[in-house]
C-alpha cells in the first residue's frame, strides 16, 4: 500500500513507541500536562527533582562561558571525565592497584544515547538480555544488525532470581559474548549485588563475557550493608579496569535526580571507551558544554553522600508506603524491590477488567492516574518471538518516583477503582 494512502511515507517503517512513550501520549489524549496538577503520573521513570531534607540545593542556574559555545569533545570534557573516574575510585575502588581514568569514562546526552552507542560499537556476537527488563531495550536489540539479541525468561516464582552458575550455563550454552542489563532490574527492583555480583564479574572475565550493566538506580538500593552508603556497582568488584569486560551506564538522570539535564556516561575499559565514543562521532556528535561544565561540582563526595542518604531517607518512605497500600488492594509482589522506585505488581487477584495490565491502564488513565501495562517490560526484539499475549499480562509497573502527595492521591483514586470493579463483579 502506498504511504500516501495510509498516511506514512513509504520510506519510512513504523518506529515502536517504549512503554512510557506510549503510556504518555494515550494520557496526552485526555489533557495530560506535566504541570497540571491533577494528573498523578506513576508511570514516568522519573524521580522527583525539588529539594529533599538533607540534600544539597537543586542547581537552578547555569553558566555558560564563551568558549562553550564550542563544540564539546564527543568523549565529553576531560574535567568531567576524570570527576566521573574519581567518583568510581573513591566509592568502589579504594585500596585497588587498578584505578579508573578518564580515558575509562564518556560523557552521553541521556542514557538511551549511551546504550545506543555501545550496541553500535558491538560485533557479530550472541548479546543475551533478561525478560522482563528496560522497555527501551526492545527497538535498541532490533536496529541494530551486527548482533543477535537471545532473550533469557527469569522467572517470577523464583523471586526472579538468577545465578552465578545460571549465568555461566547460558553463556557457554548460548554462546553469549555480551549480555545487558538493568542492575537494579527495571521494572521487578530485583538487584545483583555483593558476593553475587563479584561471581558475576569473575564469571564474565574467565568466560570473555561482556556484562553491559545499566546501572541508573544504583543509588536506590534498598538492603544495603548496615554503615555503607547505599549504593552498588560492578565497578566494586572489577581487577582489572582495562582488562575486566565489564560496561557501566550512569549518569545524573535518577541517582542525581537531574533528568533534564541529559548528562550520563560510560565506564569501561579504554579500549571500550574508544569504540562507543567513535560510535558518537556519527550517531549524536556528543554533549553541551555548560552542562557538563555544571555537572562537575555535583560528583564532589559531600555532594553525592549527602544526595544519595536524602534519597535513601524519602524514597524509601513512600517505597513502603506504596507497597502497604498496594497490598490491600490486591496486587501482588513476586519479589519486595531490592533497588529503583518501582514496584512491579500482579494484579491477576484483581476483579475484571483491572486483572489485565492494559485494562488496569484504561481504568487509571480514567482517573488521571498513570501507569504502565507489563506487556511493554516483555523485551521482544523485532517481535520474532510469536506470542498472542505476553507473560505480563497481568502485571503492572508502579513508580514511586513522584512526591509523597502524589503518591498518596494516586493511591487513593486507585482504591477508588478497586472498590467500584469488585462491587459490579459481586
Amino acid at each position: 500500500m502506498s504511504g500516501l494512502n495510509d498516511d506514512h511515507p513509504s520510506a519510512f517503517r513504523m518506529v515502536p513507541r517504549t512503554g512510557v512513550i506510549f503510556v504518555t501520549t494515550e494520557a496526552q489524549r485526555l489533557g495530560f500536562s506535566s504541570r497540571d496538577p491533577s494528573w498523578c503520573n506513576l508511570g514516568q521513570g522519573q524521580p522527583e527533582t525539588g529539594d529533599l531534607p538533607g540534600a544539597p540545593p537543586r542547581v537552578k542556574e547555569v553558566a555558560v562561558d564563551v568558549d562553550d559555545l564550542e563544540y564539546a569533545p564527543v568523549a565529553g570534557l576531560r574535567e568531567l571525565r576524570e570527576a566521573v573516574a574519581a567518583l568510581y575510585n573513591r566509592l568502589y575502588r579504594v585500596g585497588k592497584k587498578s584505578q579508573y581514568t578518564a580515558a575509562n569514562v564518556a560523557i552521553s546526552g541521556g542514557g538511551r544515547v549511551a546504550l545506543t552507542r555501545a550496541a553500535a560499537a558491538l560485533g557479530q556476537v550472541n548479546l543475551g538480555h533478561f525478560l522482563p527488563d528496560y522497555t527501551a531495550y526492545e527497538e535498541l536489540l532490533d536496529v541494530f544488525k551486527a548482533f543477535t539479541a537471545i532473550p533469557i525468561l527469569l522467572e517470577g516464582e523464583r523471586g526472579y532470581a538468577f545465578t552465578p552458575s545460571d549465568l555461566r550455563k547460558e553463556i557457554q550454552g548460548r554462546g553469549l559474548s555480551a549480555l545487558l542489563l538493568s542492575n537494579p532490574c527495571n521494572p521487578t527492583g530485583k538487584t545483583v549485588q555483593g558476593e553475587e555480583l563479584d561471581q558475576w564479574v569473575r564469571t564474565a572475565r574467565e568466560l570473555d563475557c561482556a556484562l553491559l550493566v545499566d546501572e541508573f538506580y544504583s543509588h536506590y538500593i534498598w538492603n544495603a550493608p548496615p554503615g555503607r552508603l547505599p549504593v552498588e556497582s560492578a565497578a566494586r568488584y572489577v581487577d582489572d579496569v582495562n582488562r575486566d569486560p565489564v560496561v557501566i551506564f550512569d549518569g545524573l538522570t535518577k541517582n542525581w535526580r537531574y533528568p533534564g539535564w541529559r548528562i550520563t556516561w560510560t565506564v569501561a575499559p579504554e579500549k571500550v571507551i574508544e569504540a562507543v565514543a567513535s560510535a558518537g562521532s556519527f550517531l549524536d556528535g556528543g554533549g553541551g558544554k555548560p552542562i557538563q561544565r555544571a555537572a562537575i561540582p555535583l560528583l564532589e563526595p559531600s555532594a553525592v553522600e549527602a544526595e544519595t542518604k536524602a534519597i535513601h531517607t524519602v524514597f524509601r518512605d513512600k517505597r513502603d508506603r506504596m507497597l502497604a497500600r498496594l497490598s490491600k488492594l490486591g496486587v501482588r509482589v513476586d519479589r519486595v524491590p531490592d533497588g529503583t522506585f518501582y514496584v512491579w505488581g500482579n494484579i491477576a487477584q484483581l476483579p475484571p477488567p483491572l486483572n489485565d495490565g492494559m485494562g488496569f491502564f484504561r481504568a487509571a488513565l480514567g482517573q488521571k492516574v498513570i501507569v504502565v501495562p507489563g506487556e511493554f517490560f516483555d523485551v521482544n526484539p523485532g517481535k520474532r518471538r510469536q506470542t498472542r499475549t505476553s507473560r505480563f499480562r497481568q502485571y503492572v509497573r508502579f513508580s514511586f518516583g513522584p512526591h509523597i502527595s502524589t503518591l498518596e492521591t494516586a493511591l487513593d483514586r486507585l482504591e477508588a477503582i478497586v472498590k467500584s470493579a469488585t462491587t459490579a463483579a459481586s
